[in-house]
């Protein structure tokens, strides 16, 4: 547990200050998003729930993502490509548009619901794994100045995807390997019933 809080600790120190980006302008982060509507939709709520829904993210932990898309310390195949062109205010227009919009509601399967909210409220003593709300909050609105996403209504797939790429080390640009820590002590069931909890979580 001491770990754990001196990673919370030691991750708002360094999540908060290198990142410090310019105020985008929600206009122009429209005009430059058409190139992003196919898979993230429109108005950042994605018509497939392989991508995740951006509408509504908060702008700090999108302009962090884009970044680190761009320099490779977050590696993905589709987004490095999108990115490369992008300019510091590109990215920061964009995050501002997406920040701007709604976020589409989701819902929870009943049969996964209370496992779901245990782990994201109370976590697992036993394993090692604390309370998800601890960080992301109670209704899952994340902290917009330590750069910790929003999670509520996201798509259960993709948050899925990406606690099993935080387990397995394929993801690794979260502050001193939180997420990594956390996720690698997460059963499939577990991953299952906390993606299903906050895909309803409003």
């Amino acid at each position: 547990m001491k770990k754990f809080i001196f990673a919370v600790v030691f991750g708002v120190a360094v999540s908060s200050s290198p990142l410090v980006f310019a105020a985008g302008d929600i206009s122009a982060g429209k005009t430059k998003s058409a190139v992003c509507a196919a898979c993230h939709g429109a108005d950042g709520n994605s018509p497939s729930d392989l991508y995740p829904k951006l509408a509504g993210q908060h702008a700090s932990y999108l302009y962090k993502q884009l970044v680190e898309f761009k320099s490779g310390e977050r590696e993905n195949a589709i987004m490095a490509p999108m990115v490369a062109n992008l300019s510091e205010q590109d990215m920061a227009d964009l995050a501002a548009y997406f920040a701007s919009k709604e976020t589409s509601p989701g819902a929870v399967s009943e049969d996964l619901l209370e496992l779901g909210k245990q782990i994201y409220r109370g976590g697992n003593s036993e394993s090692g794994v604390p309370a998800c709300m601890a960080c992301h909050g109670p209704n899952g609105s994340g902290m917009p100045a330590a750069k910790w996403p929003k999670l509520s209504a996201q798509y259960r797939a993709y948050t899925e995807s990406q606690l099993h790429a935080f387990a397995n080390g394929e993801r690794h640009n979260d502050p001193n390997g939180m997420m990594r820590d956390i996720a690698s002590k997460l059963t499939e069931e577990e991953i299952k019933a906390v993606s299903a909890y906050l895909s309803g979580l409003h």
